[in-house]
């Protein structure tokens, strides 16, 4: 027998947590459902053998117990229920009985037994960093993860733990976001890992703005956030580690550069937009740029038209001209947490490096070039 009460808006959060990793479709009945789990606390838990949550919620817990409901009908349900006290109920038979306000429902469940264990996670190597920081440091740079399996590693975001500060790293083939912060708190020494692109979508989407903490766990196998909340006691996302050779990024940066500007990220961004206009699915054409004296001359032409447009920089570019993906040069821009960029750049077919411009090694983006065809880009 199992029996608690809860606060329908914070049984429906937990619910939507938990259903995330849920699996949409599977040969097993449990799988697609959330585990209940009623001890000294109230836990909802979603597991898809790659990436489980595990929100853990205020409850009076009346008697405990375990038990696994299907996730699309629990969540229609408590979605439904009135803004009250929800009263769950499920006896030796697994059937439940939810009653909140005058609103009463009888389902079936899934014996816990069915349910694979979440791992466990070995607590060698950790870090802790505000939730803020941590979810806009994901967003700057998991924009530039693979989506493509051809290497399954750069399908995720390589985590750097160092003496003092973390370091965050995405590579697609095409860009490369690096971010840095310095960090207060963590053990186990320097160590290094990479958590997959979809998990840490999760991760961000379970963050909040705020200041409160959110620990992260090496383990051998797998990673751990455990993420503070205001509603919930505390919210669990555990995922597999990608294995292999993640990009020797350091090397792939070049060194040393011949030209050097300083624009403004918002202007540069809105040019390209403008010059964009004319590129489509259809009609793909890249950006051509022409870095000038304090300007940057930008079009683009395809069989839709001809776009040009002009955005203002200081220094000298010496006339160079390079192509640009008008997409991956706008999400470098977008994601520099700087509203002033320096750009690096030395040939029409070298990377262009988006930096600080105080000199720091905060950021970094690099981006490639498109080679350019003729007088038609």
């Amino acid at each position: 027998m199992i029996k608690f009460t809860c606060e329908k808006a914070i049984l429906q959060g937990a619910v939507t947590l938990a259903g995330r990793t849920v699996s949409s479709k599977s040969s097993i009945p449990a799988m697609e459902g959330i585990l209940i789990t009623a001890d000294n606390v109230l836990t909802l838990s979603g597991y898809n053998m790659q990436t489980g949550i595990r929100a853990t919620i205020p409850a009076t817990i009346v008697s405990g117990g375990q038990i696994v409901l299907n996730a699309r009908l629990f969540g229609d349900i408590v979605r439904r229920l009135p803004d009250d006290i929800v009263t769950f109920t499920a006896d030796e038979r697994r059937l439940v009985h939810l009653n909140c306000g005058d609103a009463d429902y009888d389902i079936l469940g899934i014996d816990a037994e069915d349910y694979p264990a979440l791992p466990e996670v070995e607590d060698e190597y950790s870090i802790s960093l505000t939730q803020s920081l941590l979810k806009t440091m994901i967003e700057q740079t998991a924009f530039a993860v693979a989506t493509n399996e051809t290497r399954p590693i750069l399908t995720g975001v390589l985590f750097e733990v160092g003496v003092d500060r973390l370091t965050l790293v995405a590579v697609d083939g095409f860009r490369l976001a690096v971010r840095r912060e310095g960090l207060e708190e963590h053990s186990g020494g320097s160590f290094s890992f990479v958590a997959p692109g979809s998990a840490l979508s999760e991760v961000k989407g379970i963050c909040t703005e705020s200041d409160k903490s959110v620990r992260i766990v090496l383990g051998k196998r797998h990673v751990l956030f455990s993420i503070e909340d205001e509603a919930f006691s505390r919210t669990e996302l555990i995922c597999r580690r990608l294995e292999g050779d993640f990009l020797d990024y350091n090397a792939a940066v070049p060194k040393t550069s011949s030209i050097s500007v300083t624009l403004e990220t918002r202007a540069l961004i809105e040019s390209i937009d403008r010059v964009s206009v004319v590129i489509s699915e259809q009609f793909k054409s890249p950006v051509r740029c022409i870095f000038g004296h304090d300007k940057i001359s930008l079009s683009a032409k395809t069989a839709n038209g001809e776009a040009k447009d002009v955005c203002r920089m200081e220094g000298d570019g010496g006339e160079l001209e390079i192509g640009f993906n008008s997409r991956y040069l706008t999400d470098a821009l977008k994601n520099a947490p700087e509203s002033a960029v320096r750009m690096d750049l030395s040939t029409g077919i070298s990377p262009a490096l988006i930096l600080p411009v105080d000199g720091s090694d905060r950021f970094l983006y690099m981006v490639l070039p498109v080679r350019l065809r003729g007088g038609n880009g």
